[in-house]
């Protein structure tokens, strides 16, 4: 696909030092200017000033100016306008007022982690020594971004907007609530969800494995019980494991490990998904908080004022 990765987001937030100071415990590495990077992947989070917190722009690599073009004449037939300067392409979903950005970039070229070697019935690869989850006493640092989740409330037109405009593949969607789209051979990049106000929901970044996930997790929360929201659980849309915490100005951010990897379009049939399946496979239930925040309410009415 022209599309190969979701670069970096760029959230707005009206407490940016608390929340800068949150990404900075979760792992990233603070690089000037509002900008986060991860190990693997650079920049990849920017933090800026917003009334209320928002994902104010997502950027995602193309491989050539051609793939630009295309976009463009996409997005024009969809009605949407774009603007290509600079080897990048802009462009504005008008449900949300989330600005993309598809920028002629390298493919992201992850250095291969070996496997966790772990037991099972009638197979001991691990003897002598203890599990080296148990063992590690490094900081968990996030390997890459993998999504971000974005909720509107003109769900059909976000999702047009990213799939047939920008160029995302779909993988799977929620019965009539979500799409997880896709700009790389991760099942998803883009979750679009209805919503009664357009906000972002979270973001998730990869870790090495489900030992990573949870001592990322427990290090947040050792001293900050407040931040824990859901986990540990595995998903069934993406098949990953996932643990997710809120950052203080309302977002979540998620630990993930074991991503499903489409390389073959072809191959990959997308599922319309109902009930639990649309959430989880197993782990708790998500709490009412996950699948509507509370500071819902608040948002609508600051949109809602600031529409008059």
């Amino acid at each position: 696909m022209a599309l190969h990765r979701l670069t970096s987001i760029t959230m707005g937030v009206p407490n940016i030092v608390e929340t800068a100071a949150y990404y900075t415990d979760f792992g990233l590495a603070a690089d000037g200017d509002g900008w986060f990077t991860t190990r693997d992947g650079g920049r990849q989070l920017r933090i800026v000033h917003a009334p209320a917190r928002r994902l104010v722009e997502v950027r995602v690599g193309v491989d050539a100016p051609d793939d630009l073009a295309e976009a463009a004449s996409r997005l024009k037939r969809l009605g949407s306008d774009s603007v290509i300067e600079g080897g990048m392409l802009t462009a504005y979903d008008k449900a949300t007022a989330v600005r993309a950005v598809l920028e002629v970039a390298p493919r992201l070229a992850q250095a291969a982690v070996a496997a966790t070697v772990y037991n099972g019935p009638g197979r001991t690869d691990r003897t002598g020594s203890r599990a080296p989850g148990v063992l590690r006493t490094d900081r968990v640092r996030p390997r890459k971004l993998g999504h971000a989740v974005i909720g509107t409330t003109d769900f059909d037109a976000t999702t047009a907007f990213f799939r047939d405009g920008l160029g995302f593949r779909a993988s799977d969607y929620i019965k009539g609530h979500g799409a997880f789209l896709r700009c790389s051979t991760d099942h998803h990049n883009i979750l679009v969800l209805a919503a009664p106000v357009a906000f972002l929901h979270h973001s998730s970044w990869q870790v090495d494995d489900i030992d990573d996930v949870g001592r990322g997790a427990a290090a947040m929360l050792e001293d900050n019980p407040e931040r824990h929201i859901w986990g540990l659980g595995r998903h069934h849309a993406g098949s990953n494991f996932f643990w997710y915490l809120k950052d203080p100005a309302g977002n979540f951010s998620e630990y993930y490990s074991d991503m499903d990897c489409i390389v073959d379009d072809q191959r990959w049939t997308p599922e319309v998904l109902e009930g639990a399946k649309g959430l989880f496979n197993w782990g708790p239930p998500p709490p009412p908080s996950f699948l509507a925040p509370d500071d819902l309410a608040a948002l609508m009415t600051g949109s809602h004022s600031e529409s008059r």
